[in-house]
């Protein structure tokens, strides 16, 4: 097939849902013919063609994203078999939703003049408005349109907010790579420049806010003195958490790696991921650390969509309140102490990790594409 993907910003390091695209791209890449169109990308899967699409500027980023969905689906609207968007577009027969629907958030419990006041600050904000009118054109009923969510979660979001979409609402998770590496953890603490002998946590996120960096440097605060943290991601907020690691007096205890192009070094280095988000679609920074046997704590299904795929104590460690920062810290020492149930998380994470790869979610989707190209079939 000659298939087209439409991702803004189609690079791994830019977040989960960049992420998605890009390893679905680069399991596809070769049985079909790959075009990729986005505004930046460092062209991570080879024998894929990149087309850039124009950008006036990311500021503001509602007019980008317009501008973006515009130009699109002028370079998409002829010569593919299936056009498959990641993003806010009108067009494209698969539509992959990585985020709870904004619609969702302005509406969900709202009645009477709550939701006409939602409404009114719709129609009056050009931000809104256009992405708003954006994402309900992604979930417009149409023959050959297949919508995908991204966690069993989402999906249930999705239905809240558009519940027309129903019959064409599918799941497809993120995956994992099987690993190979057998890069050792002193090594992967050298590499880092990372102390060798001491409990070392690991927490991954771009946005560390909302994913739960306050409290985990919190808990950091209640375990021994000896544990450290090491934190990957954007640098952009760095000093402030600096600043927050120095009051806290854990200023020698953290340790800010930044942006990683190769996040294999962390995880072989690391004792444990901790993920106390307070909103994930799904989180495939914790699926991608079993694949690399490490036992994880990870906020409840209430908050993280991988979580309503993990058993308590099986898989994980499920943290019921993620701004509890007794509990987290309860969770991490238990992990930390007792080297029998790090090794049952160890053992049952992988195998969790094992079952759900990109080649799977792969083969689902290029079973949606032939549905798109048979709308008619059964």
């Amino acid at each position: 097939m000659r298939i087209a993907i439409i991702n803004r910003i189609f690079s791994r390091t830019a977040g989960g849902a960049e992420s998605y695209a890009v390893s679905i791209a680069e399991e596809l890449a070769g049985r079909h013919e790959l075009h990729v169109f986005a505004q930046e990308s460092n062209e991570p899967v080879p024998g894929v063609t990149y087309h850039r699409v124009f950008c006036l500027g990311q500021k503001p980023r509602w007019l980008n994203q317009l501008l973006f969905a515009l130009s699109s689906w002028w370079l998409t609207r002829k010569g593919f078999d299936v056009v498959h968007s990641h993003e806010n577009t009108w067009h494209g027969q698969v539509q992959t939703i990585h985020v709870r629907p904004l619609r969702y958030n302005l509406l969900q419990g709202k009645r009477g003049w709550q939701r006409a006041w939602a409404w009114l600050k719709v129609w009056t904000s050009p931000r809104l408005a256009t992405y708003v009118w954006l994402e309900g054109a992604r979930f417009r009923r149409a023959r050959e349109r297949r919508i995908v969510a991204t966690s069993t979660l989402l999906r249930q979001e999705c239905e809240l907010a558009y519940p027309a979409c129903r019959k064409h609402l599918s799941v497809i998770t993120p995956g994992t790579q099987l690993q190979q590496d057998t890069m050792t953890r002193t090594v992967a603490r050298r590499k880092l420049d990372l102390p060798f002998d001491v409990p070392l946590l690991l927490f991954v996120a771009n946005d560390y806010k909302r994913k739960g960096l306050d409290a985990l440097l919190k808990a950091l605060a209640l375990l021994p003195a000896e544990v450290q943290l090491a934190v990957a991601g954007k640098p952009a907020s760095i000093p402030r958490y600096e600043q927050q690691a120095r009051e806290l007096g854990l200023a020698s205890r953290v340790h800010f790696l930044g942006s990683l192009d190769d996040l294999v070094p962390a995880y072989r280095a690391a004792d444990c991921l901790v993920h106390p988000t307070l909103e994930d679609s799904f989180a495939m920074v914790v699926l991608e650390a079993m694949s690399h046997g490490l036992p994880v704590v990870v906020s409840g299904p209430v908050h993280c969509g991988i979580s309503r795929e993990l058993q308590d104590g099986r898989e994980a460690l499920l943290l019921h309140d993620p701004r509890n920062s007794a509990d987290l810290a309860r969770l991490l020492r238990s992990v930390l102490d007792t080297s029998e149930l790090a090794d049952h998380l160890r053992q049952h994470g992988l195998a969790f990790a094992q079952a759900h790869t990109w080649e799977r979610a792969a083969i689902e989707y290029e079973a949606l594409y032939q549905q798109v190209l048979s709308p008619d079939s059964p």
